[in-house]
């Protein structure tokens, strides 16, 4: 029998052993395990060796404070946590919406839901008021902690009169008091066993219809699974690591909770107004970071800036979202004397392929895959293929890390059962393993390391009134990899104006995200279509990537920037690569 303990040691023994890691892995058996109770309270805040170590380390430049907190009192904060959430109702099954930036209550209640058993609906705290709308119905949210930049959402949706609403910050009528939690007990005795399969987290994720899906993953897919992520990363114990991500996106959870606690390593966080390459690299090496996690978009901001003049502790580093430049990681490596290594996985997945520290690094590919992963590349029809779909086996075969399913508004999965989990990203596989990622089999594309549904967006450019049809894809940009680029067909009577631009622009602006904000119209006169009249995305995306001015199919293009008055900020904080 596999524990927990046994499978993470042997990883951390072999972390540059590729080969011998990959070849006497085992998942964990699955047994009744509470990550947060089993591992982070008896052996992180327990041991005499750690437990005074710094788990959780926040930096806030604009306010010049830093917040350091030991695995023990987050232990017992979250107890805390854990029993005011009790005292509202909260049970094992039940689901809570979290919607806070990068502070202290969120890891206090992502520790107290799983010790409660609580699903936990992590969510970004740039949702519109229709998408938290749609997260609390598809959801079935019966509790809310959010921050208090987001209580006027709710202002005006319904069915909500029911919802236990709690706060972080400044008392708001109608809504309790996060900071009532520290009059609780700093002890907690769950309620029963937990099982492997019990559901902990579920994900919202863009898809290639209208609406997000709902990833459903247990108590041991994200926990355990992260042992992968660990062992990509190269995690150690008393490292302090750095992960740019977002809270609400399944990479916040990969490196910003699971993967570093699992090495025993601190979480370092840095909260900016605006993105500022130059203060975060100085942070990074006054704070003494030691592993670096960071998207595509984040490197390429940070090259523009001096590196060798950096002077830096760090070990790592990595990136996650899309492959790197070969330029960047050419700069890195001539400033640092290191070497980006790229991964790969997804919201459904824990890390599952990556280029781990130790080996040979294929400059664009994203490694191999990683311990407990067993991954086929497979065509349209099953069979082994040189480029094809990156697919799991399941059965005796399945990973750790994968997720339950696709769940269904009547709760039900689906999507990860059979033989095989098809991811549907495409890659070529060379004849040493490593996988070079060539796209998606649907039409889902990645921005500022954001994943972009064409379908949703389209949906919502329908609803202004000049527009007859849009087709949405990718265009080239230099620092976010990729912009969303819209083909506009207009109805009869609407002109391709530049008046007609900004008010598509403005009906957009209080429908998007500002991560999803569509940044290039095009008017054309007609769409290119397949017989059964199914618009073809492929042949715009050839346009775009040509930048070929010359075929009949160009119209006119109105950019975002041509009209100063979209320019304001959207969202306070959001990185100026997401803006």
């Amino acid at each position: 029998m596999t524990t927990f303990k046994q499978a993470r040691a042997f990883l951390l023994e072999h972390r540059t052993d590729y080969d011998t890691a990959v070849a006497g892995f085992r998942w964990p058996d699955p047994v009744d395990f509470n990550w947060a109770l089993d591992w982070f309270d008896a052996e992180l805040a327990s041991d005499p060796a750690s437990k005074a170590g710094t788990a959780l380390w926040i930096v806030d430049a604009a306010a010049n404070r830093e917040t350091k907190l030991s695995f023990e009192t987050l232990s017992r904060r979250s107890n805390q946590v854990a029993n005011f959430l009790r005292a509202q109702g909260l049970k094992r099954g039940d689901h809570l919406l979290l919607l806070l930036g990068n502070v202290v209550p969120l890891w206090e209640t992502m520790l107290a839901a799983i010790k409660l058993g609580v699903v936990i609906i992590p969510a970004t705290t740039l949702l519109t008021p229709d998408e938290l709308q749609d997260r609390l119905d598809r959801g079935r949210a019966k509790t809310v902690v959010a921050s208090q930049d987001q209580v006027a959402k709710f202002a005006g949706l319904h069915g909500v009169s029911d919802l236990v609403r709690i706060v972080v910050g400044t008392k708001q009528d109608g809504w309790l008091a996060f900071e009532s939690a520290a009059d609780f007990p700093e002890t907690f005795t769950p309620d029963g066993a937990t099982r492997a399969d019990d559901p902990m987290l579920l994900y919202f994720t863009s898809g290639t219809t209208a609406k997000p899906k709902l990833v459903r993953h247990s108590q041991r897919s994200y926990p355990v699974g992260g042992l992968s992520t660990m062992f990509w990363i190269g995690l150690q114990p008393g490292d302090i690591h750095l992960n740019i991500s977002s809270p609400g996106w399944a990479k916040h959870a990969w490196s910003c909770f699971f993967a570093p606690w699992n090495a025993g390593a601190t979480v370092f966080v840095v909260n900016q107004p605006r993105f500022d390459a130059k203060g975060l690299l100085a942070t990074i090496g006054r704070c003494g970071v030691s592993t670096l996690c960071a998207p595509p978009t984040v490197w390429r901001l940070f090259i523009q800036e001096k590196l060798a003049t950096f002077k830096v502790a760090l070990r790592e580093v990595c990136g996650a979202g899309e492959p790197l430049n070969p330029e960047v990681i050419d700069q890195v490596k001539s400033a640092w004397g290191l070497t980006i290594r790229d991964g790969y996985g997804q919201t459904e997945t824990t890390a599952l392929a990556g280029n781990s520290p130790g080996q040979a690094v294929k400059v664009g590919s994203m490694g191999r895959p990683l311990p407990g992963y067993n991954v086929r590349v497979i065509d349209a029809d099953g069979n082994p293929a040189k480029e094809g779909e990156v697919s799991l086996l399941l059965g005796a075969d399945r990973p750790a890390g994968l997720m339950q399913g696709y769940q269904a508004d009547d709760g039900s999965v689906s999507g990860a059962s059979g033989d095989a989990y098809r991811s549907g990203d495409v890659v070529f596989v060379d004849d040493d393993g490593y996988l070079t990622f060539v796209g998606r089999s649907d039409d889902v594309f990645k921005s500022s390391d954001y994943r972009i549904s064409p379908f949703e967006l389209e949906s919502i450019l329908l609803e202004h009134d000049a527009v007859a049809e849009a087709a949405i894809v990718p265009s080239p940009d230099p620092i976010r990899l990729a912009i969303p680029k819209a083909y506009v067909l207009l109805v009869g009577d609407a002109k391709p104006s530049a008046e007609t631009a900004l008010s598509i622009y403005e009906h957009l602006q209080v429908r998007l995200a500002p991560f999803k904000r569509i940044r290039r119209i095009e008017f054309v006169s007609e769409l290119p279509k397949t017989i059964s009249g199914k618009i073809r995305r492929v042949h715009l995306r050839r346009l775009e990537h040509a930048n070929d001015r010359n075929d009949p199919l160009r119209g006119v293009e109105f950019r975002e920037e041509d009209f100063p008055q979209l320019q304001t900020a959207r969202a306070a904080g959001t990185p100026d690569s997401e803006r």
